[in-house]
């Protein structure tokens, strides 16, 4: 993003691999058993698109405190979403393929979540 202004949350890098994540893993979820279409299923895509919704949130915020709280938020939701994709990998939900993919992007989210909480604590008294 160097050199262009960020002037909507779509702007953000954090967001945008968050909403890659997010595509990625209702592709995945596509092929997880119909019996767990109100659990797993629906628990892996809400915590998902739970990630890119605070950072949204965050981004609209007027408070830099509020930022980070949103932002701190996602981060929580990206753990949570590593977890739930270890357990849809440990129970042959997902190939070890998809979910190297899959936690590859959680980390790059959590990264990039973390210099959001940075930046954003800069402008803090």
């Amino acid at each position: 993003m160097e050199g262009k202004s960020i002037k909507s949350f779509t702007d953000l890098n954090a967001w945008q691999t968050g909403h890659e994540l997010v595509l990625g893993i209702y592709k995945a979820a596509k092929n997880f058993p119909k019996s767990e279409i109100f659990s797993l299923t629906n628990q892996i895509q809400r915590c998902a698109v739970s990630i890119t919704s605070n950072i949204a949130e965050g981004f609209c915020r007027q408070s830099y405190k509020d930022k980070i709280q949103f932002y701190a938020i996602s981060q929580g939701s990206v753990a949570e979403l590593q977890n739930q994709l270890l357990i849809a990998r440990d129970i042959g939900y997902i190939d070890n393929k998809i979910f190297i993919d899959l936690a590859n992007k959680t980390v790059i989210v959590h990264k990039l979540l973390t210099g959001l909480i940075k930046s954003s604590k800069s402008h803090l008294p």
